[in-house]
């Protein structure tokens, strides 16, 4: 039976700190927080419910292990505060040492296998999800770096015979948070200024072009004769009011002289200006 994890000012610590437990073994659960009254919770593994540990000293429950203790463990408070739930498993030769609590993504692990007579074995198999690891024995199973695919249930077996099946819970480290969103502000504040300046290039090279475009009308032939004409009309200007800056009516006449054989026209082409 499996509970999840909570987050919570109440905690629950298991001595000692392994899910399995041989039959007979002394435990002790013990509740930690800032609260006076607790009690300590079970659920068994045929589902009933257990209101208080029958052998209760403070905020310690104390368990001489049988069978019947396989089951799932919490804290809960006078005020209704409740711990992370724990699994704790009664087993003959062998048991699987693993840890009671979630074990922190990034972090290492070691589980090993034992017997009542001999806490340390060299020749044992170790199985994941009832897949065997490797294909020859070892003391103790290392994960140097434990990452989500590592949760699920570990067993041991020595000698040919199996422990009970445990599982490993993996957490993601959450002092980690921080970093990753520090990361992704400055990758957001740096993609922001990217755009803005790319921007900038595009407009800039946009009106670069239109200000070549307009230099390249300004010098071409039709542009340079109105400009003359333009220079010649202000000169006939300021000829007639050589240094004055007063508007005058003035009326001027361009003849244009045409010749037909023996007969002149003359065209009158009269233009005003203030």
């Amino acid at each position: 039976m499996l509970f999840p994890d909570v987050h919570s000012a109440a905690s629950l610590t298991v001595s000692p700190d392994r899910v399995q437990h041989f039959t007979s073994d002394s435990v002790s659960l013990t509740c930690e927080g800032n609260f006076t009254e607790w009690r300590v919770r079970k659920f068994s593994e045929d589902g009933r419910l257990y209101s208080d540990c029958w052998r209760m000293t403070g905020s310690t429950c104390n368990i001489n292990t049988s069978k019947s203790d396989t089951g799932v463990y919490w804290c809960e408070s006078g005020s209704g505060e409740f711990s992370s739930a724990v699994n704790i498993t009664v087993h003959n030769d062998p048991i699987l040492v693993s840890p009671v609590h979630p074990v922190t993504e990034g972090a290492s692990v070691s589980l090993s296998c034992s017997l009542r007579t001999q806490k340390i074995l060299s020749n044992v198999f170790f199985y994941h999800n009832d897949k065997l690891i490797q294909n020859d024995t070892r003391g103790e199973l290392k994960i140097s770096a434990v990452s989500k695919s590592d949760g699920g249930f570990y067993k041991c077996q020595y000698s040919g015979r199996e422990s009970a099946q445990s599982w490993m819970s993996v957490k993601a480290d959450s002092s980690s948070s921080p970093v990753w969103l520090m990361v992704g502000l400055v990758c957001g504040v740096s993609l922001i200024i990217i755009l803005l300046l790319l921007l900038y290039r595009c407009r800039q090279s946009k009106y670069s072009c239109f200000t070549r475009s307009i230099q390249s009308e300004s010098h071409s032939p039709g542009s340079s004769t109105n400009h003359g004409v333009n220079q010649n009309e202000a000169h006939v200007y300021d000829s007639v009011h050589p240094g004055t800056d007063e508007h005058r009516d003035v009326t001027y006449s361009v003849i244009e002289i045409k010749t037909f054989g023996k007969k002149s026209e003359y065209t009158n082409d009269t233009q005003c200006r203030q």
